[in-house]
């Protein structure tokens, strides 16, 4: 017994000792908690969803869905063929071409209106805290921090590993002109040693005017945050890219709600919007959308275009690596809701360009 218990006890401090790295990030304080404090979304010492947003479904117990995920094998959740892809040189893209490349899960490049954006980018190849405990899938890590121009805004949805990841982050450091993010995620920023003249903290429906030709809005999404021991100490939230003749949604991470009716209606739709489509599952659906919530999602968007995100780069779900665009295309062909656009990871997306078309690039892959 006395063994097991300091057998407990070291491991215990071991884990806080590890804990301290900068990579957990820092918990909002001082000036940027009392203002925190005054969000809407802030309520009872965390942020809320706009709706009651369970973790775990009804119908399911934390205790077995930690038991399956730990404990329980599922088929194909891990690609044995290299996923395809493709290098594009980012750096000699003419700044006049209006183009989005994917690089995976939820990381993506956008040339805007002349102006650079980088969304969620994790080039490490791990979406853990814990090295090498959540590999990205062979063929997916061709990209790296220094293959990326200079880029005038990182945009932030919210501060998940697999979303804010920190050794990414600290190697393009010197080329992040502006950080915008939601609130509280600027705590992380500034313990990473960014100027705080860098960082645009907003609340959901907030508006960065970048110039006369275009605007960044921030709306809301389903989800929570928390890279600590504390959770939705942070704000999660989507983002609107808008021109005078494009629109854009960044959808991050949301499970399905009424929001993006509303959203849909009060921009009047969107030339493209890109959601999330992977790592879902039926005991976690308030946080994560099925597919076929993708394209409710999308036809209640008002979308032109649908570019389904968050897979083919790293398991955090039970699904097949394959399914989530398997099963989203074979939906939005029996339904014809929506033109869906799925390029491989480095493929140029023409922003402009309604017609371009992609392959079916998963399906001759084991």
């Amino acid at each position: 017994m006395i063994g097991i218990l300091i057998f407990i006890g070291i491991s215990t401090l071991a884990v806080l000792a590890y804990m301290q790295h900068p990579k957990f990030g820092k918990a909002p304080s001082g000036k940027r908690l009392e203002r925190i404090k005054q969000s809407p979304q802030y309520r009872d010492g965390k942020f809320q969803n706009t709706h009651y947003t369970p973790m775990v479904s009804e119908g399911y117990s934390m205790t077995k869905v930690t038991f399956d995920f730990i404990f329980r094998k599922f088929p194909r959740t891990k690609p044995i063929d290299e996923i395809p892809s493709l290098k594009t040189d980012l750096k000699s893209l003419p700044l006049s071409d209006n183009v989005l490349i994917w690089f995976g899960h939820s990381s993506y490049f956008i040339q805007l209106n002349g102006t650079r954006f980088l969304v969620d980018p994790v080039f490490s190849g791990n979406a853990s805290p814990i090295p090498g405990s959540n590999k990205s899938f062979i063929g997916t890590d061709i990209y790296s921090a220094e293959d990326m121009p200079d880029i005038d805004y990182l945009l932030i949805t919210h501060d998940h590993y697999d979303h804010l990841d920190y050794e990414t982050i600290i190697k393009l450091k010197p080329k992040i002109k502006q950080v915008i993010c939601g609130l509280g995620v600027g705590e992380h920023f500034e313990y990473w040693k960014f100027d705080p003249a860098q960082i645009i903290e907003k609340d959901w429906n907030e508006r960065i005017s970048i110039r006369d030709d275009l605007t960044v809005h921030t709306a809301p999404a389903r989800h929570f945050s928390g890279r600590g021991m504390k959770s939705n100490s942070t704000l999660w939230l989507s983002y609107i890219l808008q021109t005078p003749d494009l629109k854009l949604y960044l959808g991050g991470d949301s499970g399905y709600d009424t929001h993006f009716a509303e959203i849909g209606k009060q921009f009047g739709g969107f030339d493209l919007a890109l959601l999330d489509n992977g790592q879902y599952n039926p005991a976690w659906r308030e946080i994560h959308l099925l597919p076929d919530e993708v394209l409710k999602a999308a036809k209640d968007l008002q979308t032109k275009r649908l570019l389904p995100i968050h897979s083919s780069k790293f398991k955090l779900g039970y699904h097949p690596w394959d399914e989530p665009l398997t099963s989203v295309t074979a939906l939005n062909e029996e339904a014809h809701k929506t033109t869906l656009i799925t390029p491989r990871i480095g493929d140029i997306v023409y922003l402009n360009d309604t017609e371009q078309t992609f392959t079916k690039w998963w399906e001759s892959l084991d």
